[in-house]
């Protein structure tokens, strides 16, 4: 399956970045000033501390191949499955479905060439849909559990921050002194735990679970779309109507005239 570096993953968190910190800039302020080691410590290492107990270990290192996801995501290109589902069916009203099983080896996608074969293995129509919708909904499932993990984190981020910015004060309070100037500069950097908090929860970790949704949303179209396919073929549909209603899936902008 082919993968390609996502801009618009890449560009939005840029974006973000260049907004939130430029501002800052723009107002007068320094970067050093954001970066307060103990606050992100807290923030960083609270939050990841908090998704390991909520989850499995294999869930969190998991972590890692959903970020590589959402930056380099697989392309379904669902118009070009099209095309091969309806050269197939053409391929079946002249010679059989049976013919179809010499075509299997140019087929990648391993969930259309396994219901291509049930299909060719002579599999009840209705024995087929519910392996197919079976497939999709476990597989649904999973990124579920994949997004959630991003998503809670989401969550935990801005309570570590409000943490680490309740520490800051304590420890700012219990050490102040008759410097006015001091105890202004300790309680600003305090919030800095909460200015991390909450920005990588709304820029990062709640963004990327959107866009794993998104990359689900996208898969479930394409093997809706085989499975719609392939018992189309199996019923003996002609290619035309076959094309029409797979294009009939396809968003409104997406769909060739026929």
């Amino acid at each position: 399956m082919r993968r390609s570096f996502d801009i618009t993953t890449a560009g939005g968190l840029l974006l973000g970045i260049i907004a939130i910190f430029g501002s800052f800039l723009l107002e007068g302020g320094k970067m050093g000033a954001l970066i307060l080691l103990p606050a992100m410590v807290i923030v960083f290492g609270g939050t990841f501390a908090a998704a390991m107990i909520g989850t499995s270990l294999k869930n969190f290192l998991g972590l890692w191949k959903m970020i590589f996801l959402v930056l380099f995501p697989p392309r379904y290109e669902v118009k070009e499955t099209i095309g091969s589902i309806v050269h197939f069916s053409t391929i079946a009203r002249k010679e059989g479905l049976l013919s179809l099983e010499r075509e299997l080896h140019k087929i990648v996608n391993p969930f259309m060439k396994k219901i291509l074969r049930l299909a060719i293995d002579g599999t009840e129509p209705d024995v087929l849909r519910s392996l197919a919708e079976t497939e999709v909904t476990y597989m649904g499932e999973r990124h579920s559990r994949s997004a959630s993990i991003l998503q809670k984190m989401g969550g935990y981020s801005p309570t570590m921050g409000i943490i680490g910015t309740v520490m800051g004060l304590i420890s700012t309070l219990a050490a102040a002194g008759d410097d006015a100037n001091t105890l202004i500069r300790h309680i600003a950097g305090a919030f800095i735990a909460t200015l991390w908090g909450v920005f990588m929860a709304n820029i990062v970790w709640l963004p990327l679970a959107d866009k794993l949704k998104h990359i689900n949303n996208e898969e479930f179209l394409y093997m809706d779309v085989i499975t719609e396919g392939i018992l189309s073929i199996q019923a003996g549909e002609i290619p035309s109507v076959i094309k029409a209603r797979l294009n009939s899936m396809l968003p409104a902008g997406e769909q060739e005239d026929l």
